[in-house]
């Protein structure tokens, strides 16, 4: 086995997939680092990397070794951790990946709690609106909205949170009520980029069959503000409502959604205890989370049949 720190080096080249990026990372020169990937290769006589000019995918010997590579990665943070991971209060840095609807509306409020807990715990949240490679070591885990079927990952489903149909109050006085959901297509759609949809559980507009959106972001928080906007109609999270006033749910009785979120974690995780810690407390918050934020909305008046009502 080599040293760590070609491992370490190794490493980073084979998730970031480019020396330019290991670099920034790593604080190192990109040349520096593809003359000590070659030295690597040459001590162990086989090739680790495929090399292009779209940047460094791993050969299968490479992959082989990033999993090792991995596993010392992870012994060495247990070593590192020592036996804090069974004290009464976590300590460290763990990274958290989200989808931003999450991360906008529920991990501040879960993550300040755990944080208040823990003050040697230093807590980063990844918003973005994309699966999460938790192999590449993006975060030390990930939730998303569907559960990954292919990779070493250890999932579990966390709590189901419900969706509907929604628009301000100005949209709606200036546009008319919206009775029946047939009347939708008469109405400007707001939702996700059709082509920027990173998982199928997110195509709410398409299983509505609600024609065109005339109004799109990849981001569940900008659709939000488009609708706060008076830009039209779109789907939105209950539990993200609390946090828009003048929006509401339109078409309750007749459209409700259902989705879930996925607690993901890598399969050489699963031992530690640090991180197994962290994640059920991260469990129960979001559990408890979207309970309370979704019985503020269901506790105000909703719009349905054509009738306003204001906010609270």
């Amino acid at each position: 086995m080599q040293n760590w720190d070609d491992l370490r080096l190794f490493l980073a080249v084979a998730r970031e997939q480019s020396l330019s990026g290991a670099g920034k990372v790593l604080r190192l020169d990109p040349a520096t680092l593809g003359r000590r990937m070659a030295r690597l290769e040459k001590a162990m006589q086989v090739a680790l990397f495929v090399k292009s000019p779209q940047g460094y995918s791993l050969t299968l010997a490479g992959a082989q070794l990033l999993e090792r590579a991995g596993a010392v990665e992870q012994a060495m943070r247990g070593a590192a951790i020592g036996d804090a991971a069974q004290s009464e209060t976590l300590s460290g840095q763990i990274r958290l990946g989200a989808p931003d609807g999450c991360a906008n509306f529920l991990l501040p409020q879960v993550c300040e709690a755990i944080g208040r807990d823990n003050p040697a715990l230093d807590i980063q949240i990844v918003a973005l609106p994309r699966v999460f490679n938790l192999t590449r070591r993006e975060a030390d885990m990930a939730i998303g909205v569907s559960a990954p079927t292919a990779g070493r990952l250890v999932v579990r489903q966390v709590t189901e949170y419900r969706l509907h149909l929604a628009a301000s109050q100005e949209y709606l006085a200036l546009h008319g009520p919206v009775d029946d959901p047939a009347e939708l297509k008469q109405h400007r759609m707001v939702g996700y980029i059709p082509d920027m949809i990173f998982d199928r559980e997110l195509d709410y507009l398409a299983d509505l069959g609600a024609g065109r959106v005339a109004m799109a972001s990849n981001s569940v928080s900008v659709q939000l503000n488009m609708l706060r906007q008076g830009a039209g109609v779109g789907v939105v999270h209950d539990f993200s409502l609390p946090f828009a006033a003048g929006v509401q749910r339109i078409l309750t009785t007749q459209i409700s959604l259902t989705r879930a979120f996925y607690l993901i974690r890598h399969v050489d995780d699963a031992r530690n205890l640090r991180l197994a810690r962290f994640a059920n407390l991260m469990a129960a918050g979001l559990r408890a989370e979207v309970a309370r934020l979704e019985a503020m909305t269901e506790a105000c008046k909703t719009i349905d049949s054509g009738t306003l009502s204001a906010r609270p």
